[in-house]
């Protein structure tokens, strides 16, 4: 993804990021792991719920919660990130509305903000997966199975499932939308230029909700898990 410029619609600035196609079907279940922590004080629970029966989106009380001293520095290092990432998933929201609120009509904050985001999208959120995706999302499989906590099925899905699937949808939804906005700058008929942008702006908010909701299962059920199962040869294969 390059910049807009919101004058000719053309892409200017950043370096293209080569992404690699996946063919992988994205899931309808969401097998994050919400309560995994099989301690006394969740065994007391009536109900039990696993990494194939998640409660509902940042539910605090059924995640596990994360204690941000306790964690490995990688760990740490993808939390301080995620922070990050929030706020100018926050600024890109907040651009959003404004736009529409404008009817469509770009001004130089909208537009030096989405061009600020899909800059930091290409050289920030792109490489923070793949920092993920490397060792750690792998290793972290593996332990899931072992620990019986995954779907059924002869190749079982765990939480680390959803999480490369949301990876691949960052990258369908910011495509969509960079593509729709300069798609929209080109177009002179007037009805097809608010119907291009309003398109731009619903998935873009999807984009928005959907980074937050990703950095949310991490930090509060993802991290803290990989905790309590990566072992210590794990963590040296990750910080290779």
């Amino acid at each position: 993804m390059k910049i807009i410029n919101k004058e000719t619609g053309k892409r200017v600035g950043s370096k293209d990021e080569d992404v690699k196609s996946h063919s992988k079907k994205l899931k309808e279940e969401d097998p994050i792991l919400r309560n995994a922590n099989k301690s006394d004080e969740y065994e007391e629970m009536s109900e039990e719920y696993s990494a194939m029966d998640p409660p509902d989106a940042y539910d605090k009380v059924r995640a596990i919660g994360a204690d941000y001293d306790a964690m490995d520095p990688f760990i740490q290092e993808l939390m301080d990130e995620h922070k990050e990432v929030v706020i100018k998933t926050n600024e890109f929201d907040a651009a959003l509305l404004k736009f529409k609120t404008n009817s469509y009509v770009f001004d130089d904050e909208i537009n030096n903000t989405f061009n600020d985001f899909f800059v930091y999208f290409d050289n920030h959120i792109l490489p923070h997966n793949r920092k993920e995706e490397r060792h750690y999302f792998r290793l972290l499989h593996d332990r899931l199975i072992e620990s019986g906590e995954h779907g059924n099925g002869d190749n079982p899905s765990t939480a680390v499932d959803l999480m490369e699937d949301d990876h691949i949808k960052f990258i369908q939804l910011g495509s969509l939308v960079f593509n729709l906005l300069g798609l929209g700058i080109r177009l002179r008929d007037v009805e097809s230029k608010i119907l291009t942008f309003d398109l731009a702006y619903n998935t873009g908010r999807e984009l928005s909700e959907l980074l937050r909701l990703h950095i949310f299962r991490e930090d509060e059920t993802l991290f803290p898990l990989s905790q309590q199962l990566l072992t210590k040869e794990d963590f040296s294969i990750i910080h290779e």
